[in-house]
């Protein structure tokens, strides 16, 4: 049970890293002053989110094990994250719809989780819930802002959609860990997060005029370590100072 939960584990925190560094990368360059600083803080949160999540899975792995290594020391093929949330920064319509997508499935996954059966798990889903919330207002906001705008954003965000939509159908999938941890009563089920995630985004994009994309679901397979070219180079970055100075401490 404990090197599934460890699994389960790198499922949650995986997602909220890859993303945290995605949006780190937007540090001093947002379109305005708040707007950078509201992203930077939101990388933060999640960047917090995966240092109680690693540092449990830490503790259940063993091995001299720390959120450090764990964070920084795997091999491609042996991050979990959804191929979603490594999608690149490619303008400022792909980074608020890639957010939004995430920030609907994240909070009612946390709402969820909060009922686990681990006390842990639990703890760190019910600290993280807020911030969260906040998350989701502010991205559904941005959508909400670009997609009933000006000609322009409204093209674009139509089209970050388009591109995005299609990866959302992964975090929905349960892979055989998800099941084994929601029968053990220890993880969410994801058919009630995606119901309430669907939900949140028909309404959401209804008052911004955007479509819904009609096409077929993008078969990924980034929770079973299947990545796309992009995170290679999110880890080149990520992980140099580990890699190239081992065991390095601030």
């Amino acid at each position: 049970m404990d090197q599934s939960r460890y699994e389960y584990l790198l499922l949650l925190g995986d997602n909220s890293m890859i993303l945290g560094h995605r949006l780190s990368e937007l540090c001093g360059h947002g379109p305005s002053l708040e707007t950078d600083i509201a992203l930077t803080n939101i990388s933060l949160d999640l960047f917090g989110q995966v240092r109680s999540y690693f540092q449990y899975a830490a503790e259940l792995k063993g091995d001299a094990a720390t959120e450090d290594s764990i964070a920084f020391t795997r091999f491609d093929r042996d991050y979990r994250n959804a191929i979603l949330v490594e999608q690149p920064n490619e303008d400022f319509a792909h980074v608020i719809v890639r957010q939004f997508l995430f920030d609907s499935f994240h909070l009612p996954l946390l709402e969820q989780l909060v009922n686990s059966r681990d006390e842990t798990i639990a703890a760190i889903a019910a600290k993280s819930i807020k911030e969260s919330r906040y998350h989701l207002r502010f991205s559904s906001e941005w959508v909400k802002r670009l997609g009933d705008g000006t000609e322009e954003s409204h093209q674009r965000t139509q089209a970050a959609l388009d591109h995005l939509y299609p990866y959302l159908h992964e975090v929905y999938n349960e892979s055989p860990i998800e099941k084994e941890m929601k029968k053990a009563g220890i993880g969410a089920d994801l058919a009630t997060v995606e119901a309430i995630s669907r939900n949140t985004i028909e309404d959401v994009l209804t008052e911004s005029t955007l479509m819904l994309p009609k096409i077929e679901p993008r078969m990924v397979r980034g929770k079973q370590g299947i990545h796309s070219e992009h995170m290679g180079f999110i880890l080149s970055d990520l992980q140099y100072m580990q890699r190239a100075y081992p065991n390095m401490q601030w």
